[in-house]
């Protein structure tokens, strides 16, 4: 007989993801029940979501979504959703939104936490070699929850930008979305960006782990060791990659801070590293 940990059958997903899925859901739905902040109404649903067309409500209803499409997902259910490029994802996310009427803020943080446990749940049956239809391809059960995990921290963090509180991401989070963020950065390369580029990168979270990128004439491939020989080593400060792997924020003020820094024989790749992918 196997003995489940924590729910979920050892070997699903890596330790400490179950924790930091249904964490994350808890703290975003901590987020959607804050008063809105004085002077701004009181209704937090119409309030803008920084950076994004979105408001909370648009924004909640989406994480609500794509709960509910990650724990099918991890059931088995194949439910086509673009067809993995960003453009394509995005006009499917409108859609979806079109189609769900509730933009409550408090009955949204019931669905996204109620859809976590669900993936949970699900994930708790699969195979951990089996291999699961997702709008990103397909994916190992342990990827598609760092896919969850991901999806989350960075709404999440949307969420509490506008709302004005905390955001939910810490260093073992972050380390925790590095499955899936190695294997999607081939398929949300920007084509532009990449046309014609040649170069090795060593990326690594500050007393985390590291990755390699290798561009070669515009094709990406990526690898969860860095290269033996980088033309340019990244160095961040965890919560950083994340927001600026997924868009949050321009590569200049991190690196301002300290929270970046680039060497090696072509340092000056380091602020343009980011802006090689599109975040989906």
């Amino acid at each position: 007989m196997t003995t489940r940990t924590g729910g979920v059958l050892p070997g699903v997903l890596p330790e400490g993801l179950a924790e930091a899925i249904r964490g994350t859901a808890d703290d975003i739905a901590t987020v959607l029940r804050t008063p809105a902040p004085a002077g701004r109404g009181a209704d937090t649903s119409r309030l803008p979501v920084p950076r994004s067309t979105w408001t909370v409500g648009e924004a909640a209803a989406h994480l609500a979504q794509a709960n509910a499409l990650m724990a099918d997902l991890a059931a088995g259910q194949e439910r086509p959703y673009g067809d993995g490029t960003p453009g394509s994802l995005a006009e499917a996310n409108e859609q979806a939104l079109a189609g769900f009427g509730e933009r409550e803020p408090g009955p949204l943080a019931e669905m996204i936490t109620a859809q976590a446990d669900a993936f949970l749940t699900a994930v708790d049956e699969r195979d951990p070699a089996e291999s699961l239809t997702t709008p990103l391809g397909r994916m190992s059960p342990a990827v598609l929850g760092s896919y969850l995990l991901t999806h989350m921290l960075g709404h999440g963090y949307d969420l509490a930008l506008a709302l004005d509180r905390p955001h939910m991401l810490d260093a073992r989070r972050v380390e925790l979305t590095l499955p899936f963020m190695v294997e999607a950065m081939p398929r949300v390369t920007d084509p532009a960006a990449v046309a014609g580029l040649t170069a090795a990168f060593a990326v690594r979270l500050r007393s985390g782990p590291s990755f390699g990128v290798t561009v070669t004439d515009g094709a990406v491939r990526t690898a969860h060791e860095p290269p033996a020989r980088p033309d340019c080593t990244i160095l961040t400060e965890p919560v950083a990659f994340l927001l600026l792997g997924l868009g949050r924020v321009d590569p200049w003020p991190v690196i301002a801070r300290g929270k970046a820094l680039g060497w090696g024989r072509k340092p000056w790749l380091a602020p343009r590293f980011p802006r090689l992918f599109r975040a989906p």
